[in-house]
C-alpha cells in the first residue's frame, strides 16, 4: 500500500468475498465523496446471495469517487471506491471534480457541489503500482497477490455519451472516469456488459450479445435481456411456415405489460437456484409418519422447571436427530456423481430452516452431534437472531449435511421438504396440536406431530429410511429412548 506522503489515488475494487460468489448488490453506502476513511474501516454494506456484509477498505485516506447506486448489482473485482491516500478532507472534493464535471457534460473544470463523484486521476504511468495481496475482505497482505479465481478483463476503450460508460467499465451519470466523450456511432469494441452470468448465459445458448440492445445504465445488457431475447427467439422458432410468411420481418411480440416484474436475485435468487438445483439432480423420496408428542412436551417442561437454561423444542427435535444419523449413517452424507461415490461424512453440521424478511436462510450449526439440548439451544438462539439481523457470514450458511426444517411454526401440518443440494435427506415436523389418538388402547386426546423424511434414494433404500423415520417417531413418543445413546 502506498504511503501517505505518496499522494496516490488508489481504486478499491469489490473483493472476492469467499464461497464461491461472484456478485454482490449495494445495499448502503457508510462513507461519503470527500470522507476521511482509515485502513480497514467499512465503506459499504453489500448482499451477496448468502448473507449481508460490511466491506472495508484496505486505504486510509479520502474517498474521491464512489462506482454504484444503492440497489446496483456488481461482479468481484469491479470498481467500489477511489481513495485518495496521503491527502485530506479539504481536497478530496476537488480531487473528484478535477477530472471531469458533476454532470459529465465536460469540460474538466470539476463541480463543487458534490454530484460529481468521479475519480481522481491515477498514478503517473512511470510509476510502478503497489503490490500486495489483492482484494481480500479484511486488510492487505505484503507479498505478490496470487492468482485470482476469476479475473477481471482488461480495459478496453469504448466511445460513449457523456454520462455513459468509459475504458470499458461502467459509471453512473456523474460518474465518469474522466472529461466527457462525444456520442458516436457503435463499434466493434467491446459489448457492454459487466455481468459474468450474463455472459455465460449466452454463450450456453449461442446468443450473439453484440445483436443485443441493454435496457440498463447507457445500454447495458442485463439478464432479463438475454432471458427475452431468448424467448422471443424461441417463439419465433415456433410459428408456422403461414405465420412467417405473413410477419417476416415483424419483431416479437412485446412482453405482457400488466403484473410486476421481482428480480430473482440475492437470498431469494440463491434459493430459487439450490432448490431448482435439488430437484433436477437429486432423484429424491419422501415418507412420513404421525407421532404422538404428549410425552416430549411433558419431558421439555420438566427440564425447564428444573431450573437452569431453558430447553427449546427445536433443540430436541435436532439432538434426536444427531441420535438417529448416528444409527443410520447413510442419511448423513453426499452424492459425487463424477466420482460416482457416496461420501459417509464422519460430523453433523445441522442446519435448520429459518424464515427471515431477507427471504428463507439455513443457518447451520457446527458439530451439532457433539452438542447436548442446552447447546444446542443456545446455538439456535444465536444463529436465529442473527438471521434476522441480516448479520450472517457466509461460513455461516454453508457446508450443512443435514437439515431440519420446523414448519410447523407457520401452523402447517406437513408438506414434502426439498433437500438442502448437496445434502442427502432433510426432516420436516409440522405442528403440534391436539388430536384423538388411541393410547394404550383408549381413544384418547393427545399432542400430535406429523413428521416427513425427504431423502435421496442414491444414498440409501426406503427401509433405510423408514427405519431412520421410525426411530425418530419412536424417540418423539417415548423420550427415554434416548438415554440409550447418552
Amino acid at each position: 500500500m502506498a504511503h501517505a506522503s505518496d499522494g496516490h489515488s488508489l481504486e478499491f475494487k469489490l473483493p472476492d468475498l469467499g464461497e464461491g460468489l461472484t456478485e454482490a448488490e449495494i445495499v448502503r453506502w457508510l462513507v461519503e465523496v470527500g470522507d476521511v476513511v482509515a485502513v480497514d474501516q467499512p465503506v459499504v454494506e453489500v448482499e451477496t446471495a448468502k448473507a449481508m456484509v460490511e466491506v472495508p477498505c484496505p486505504y486510509g485516506g479520502v474517498v474521491t469517487a464512489r462506482f454504484g447506486e444503492e440497489g446496483t448489482e456488481l461482479p468481484v473485482g469491479a470498481p467500489l471506491v477511489t481513495v485518495a491516500v496521503g491527502g485530506t478532507a479539504a481536497d478530496g472534493p476537488a480531487r473528484a471534480s478535477g477530472t471531469g464535471t458533476g454532470t459529465g457534460t465536460g469540460t474538466g473544470t470539476g463541480n463543487s457541489t458534490g454530484t460529481g463523484e468521479a475519480p481522481a486521476a491515477g498514478p503517473p504511468a512511470a510509476e510502478k503500482k503497489p503490490e500486495g495481496s489483492g482484494n481480500v475482505l479484511v486488510g492487505y497482505g505484503t507479498s505478490e497477490a496470487p492468482a485470482r479465481r476469476r479475473r477481471v478483463r482488461p480495459e478496453r476503450r469504448v466511445a460513449t455519451g457523456a454520462s455513459g460508460r468509459a475504458n470499458g467499465r461502467v459509471r453512473d451519470a456523474g460518474r465518469t472516469a474522466g472529461p466527457a466523450v462525444p456520442a458516436a456511432e457503435p463499434v466493434d469494441g467491446p459489448v457492454p456488459v459487466i455481468s459474468p452470468l450474463v455472459r455465460r448465459l449466452a454463450r450456453q445458448h449461442d446468443l450473439d450479445l453484440r445483436e443485443l440492445a441493454g435496457s440498463g445504465p447507457d445500454g447495458l445488457i442485463l439478464r432479463a435481456d438475454v432471458e427475452y431475447a431468448l424467448r422471443a427467439a424461441a417463439a419465433q422458432g415456433g410459428r408456422t411456415a403461414d405465420q412467417e410468411a405473413g410477419t417476416a420481418g415483424a419483431l416479437p411480440a412485446a412482453a405482457p405489460s400488466d403484473g410486476t416484474r421481482v428480480p430473482l436475485r440475492g437470498v431469494r435468487g440463491a434459493v430459487a437456484d439450490k432448490l431448482s438445483r435439488s430437484r433436477r439432480e437429486i432423484p429424491d423420496a419422501t415418507c412420513w409418519v404421525d407421532a404422538d408428542a404428549t410425552e416430549l412436551m411433558r419431558a421439555r417442561t420438566a427440564m425447564n422447571a428444573a431450573g437452569g437454561p431453558k430447553i427449546s423444542l427445536v433443540a430436541l427435535l435436532a439432538r434426536i436427530c444427531t441420535a438417529a444419523l448416528a444409527r443410520f449413517p447413510e442419511l448423513n452424507s453426499t452424492v459425487d456423481p463424477e466420482a460416482r461415490e457416496i461420501v459417509r461424512l464422519d460430523g453433523v453440521h445441522l442446519g435448520f430452516a429459518a424464515q427471515t424478511d431477507r427471504g428463507l436462510v439455513v443457518p447451520v450449526v457446527r458439530d451439532a452431534h457433539a452438542r447436548d439440548a442446552e447447546s444446542l439451544t443456545a446455538e439456535f438462539a444465536r444463529l436465529t437472531e442473527a438471521a434476522r439481523a441480516g448479520r450472517l457470514t457466509p461460513g455461516e450458511l454453508t457446508g450443512g449435511t443435514f437439515t431440519l426444517n420446523n414448519y410447523g411454526v407457520f401452523g402447517v401440518d406437513g408438506s414434502t421438504p426439498i433437500i438442502n443440494h448437496p445434502e442427502a435427506a432433510m426432516l420436516g415436523v409440522g405442528r403440534i396440536v391436539p388430536k384423538p389418538w388411541v393410547h394404550e388402547g383408549e381413544l384418547a386426546v393427545r399432542q400430535v406431530v406429523q413428521l416427513s423424511l425427504t431423502f435421496d434414494h442414491r444414498v440409501c433404500d426406503g427401509g433405510t429410511a423408514g427405519g431412520f423415520l421410525r426411530y425418530v417417531a419412536d424417540c418423539v413418543e417415548q423420550p427415554a429412548v434416548l438415554l440409550r445413546t447418552l
